[in-house]
């Protein structure tokens, strides 16, 4: 095996090869290491942009909704909550009344999707810990209190401790519009929700939300929170039809998991993509191989004229070719780590020398570049960056192993 790694370091580093052949083998080489850092620091933003949602949007939006058929809302939905808490994959339980409304101050209005909640099942949620204890100990305690998204108080131009006038649709009997209920509420404290959710999204109490909608059984529905929400669906409807309550049953995939599916797909994509990229940048090493094997042609003769047996003479031009895709893939994984690790300085230094912002917080539930590096994603990529380079020199190889030096000397 020495002898081989000799005689294949010396092929490839022969001051006398052709320079064309020395141009092919370093684009091979360079394209296969581009390919190896692309490939892993895109995965790595993506498993980032998945880690984020799910330790933010999914600690925020509820998993799963158990929403009533009737207006008058869940029948005993008390006792239907004990028993949504007594499954092990439920992490937390609370009753809703939903209100799509508008809120106005002075002349100027915006929509909002008012979400009503008692405190005391709310008490150990994402709630209380967006607001100050004095704050949350307000809210509690007055029941015409409301939490509304930092972006609907700076649109309405409110501040904590306003009042805000809040227009709620009402349905009758035979499901038409009459006028609309119109209740004051007193902001008790201004949520950073994150991205769009902070433009439309409010909290006020359930009781007053139920009252102002002719919902009689107190609550509309109930929300789930479960140990793994990437498992939303399956669990969903599982509990579902353990409810003794007729109820329409929705989940986080249905209602925000376009996010998520995007994330999967643009996984796929990069994927397929840049395995492209690293075998075409592995098709340069047949070009540059079957070159350079028409190029030492006498020395592969003198070689076998001295005992070399065509196995050795296959393994010297496999290895030589291993070499290019072996220094281009440790030049790419370790380029690729070392970015994927340190991504969101680079991004935020990158964003201070340009004067620019990649995601704005207004927009997206982050408002950072982010990265999380897993080894697995570095072993596959180095593996298939390995594989498709070894696999580049089986055509040359053998084709340099059926010269016939009597042939090549003869002349």
């Amino acid at each position: 095996m020495r002898l081989i790694c000799l005689l294949a370091w010396r092929f490839r580093s022969n001051k006398r090869q052709n320079g064309f052949i020395s141009f092919i083998s370093t684009s091979s080489t360079f394209g296969i290491g581009l390919g190896c850092f692309v490939l892993i620091l895109l995965l790595s933003v993506m498993n980032g942009f998945e880690k984020e949602l799910k330790e933010r949007l999914l600690s925020i939006i509820p998993h799963a909704e158990f929403k009533s058929v009737y207006r008058q809302g869940i029948e005993e939905w008390q006792q239907e909550v004990e028993l949504l808490q007594g499954d092990a994959n439920v992490t937390f339980v609370e009753p809703y009344v939903k209100a799509t409304g508008m809120l106005q101050k002075g002349n100027t209005m915006k929509a909002v999707d008012m979400t009503g909640l008692d405190p005391i099942y709310t008490e150990d949620s994402f709630l209380p810990k967006l607001v100050t204890a004095k704050q949350w100990g307000e809210f509690k305690n007055d029941p015409y209190g409301t939490l509304l998204g930092k972006g609907l108080l700076e649109k309405l131009n409110l501040k904590v401790g306003d009042k805000v006038q809040i227009l709620l649709p009402q349905l009758t009997d035979d499901l038409s519009l009459s006028a609309p209920k119109s209740l004051t509420l007193s902001v008790i404290g201004s949520l950073d929700l994150g991205g769009e959710l902070n433009n439309h999204t409010g909290f006020m109490h359930m009781a007053l939300a139920a009252e102002a909608q002719h919902i009689s059984k107190g609550a509309q529905g109930i929300r789930v929170r479960f140990d793994d929400p990437f498992n939303a669906a399956a669990l969903t409807q599982k509990l579902g039809f353990q409810l003794k309550s007729e109820v329409y049953m929705s989940n986080w995939t249905i209602t925000d998991g376009n996010l998520y599916q995007d994330i999967q797909l643009v996984r796929a994509v990069v994927y397929i993509a840049l395995s492209l990229v690293i075998a075409v940048a592995s098709f340069n090493i047949v070009s540059s191989l079957v070159m350079a094997v028409n190029e030492k042609q006498s020395e592969i003769a003198m070689l076998k004229s001295i005992g070399a047996d065509n196995s050795l003479i296959i393994l010297v031009f496999m290895m030589q070719g291993t070499f290019n895709g072996l220094i281009g893939t440790l030049c790419g994984v370790v380029l690729g780590t070392l970015c994927s690790m340190y991504l969101a300085e680079i991004s935020l230094f990158i964003e201070s020398l340009l004067g620019v912002q990649f995601l704005s917080g207004d927009v997206y539930f982050i408002d950072f570049l982010p990265s999380k590096l897993q080894w697995t994603d570095v072993y596959l990529t180095a593996a298939i960056a390995i594989g498709m380079s070894i696999l580049a020199t089986v055509y040359p190889a053998v084709k340099a192993s059926r010269i016939d030096p009597a042939k090549v000397l003869g002349h």
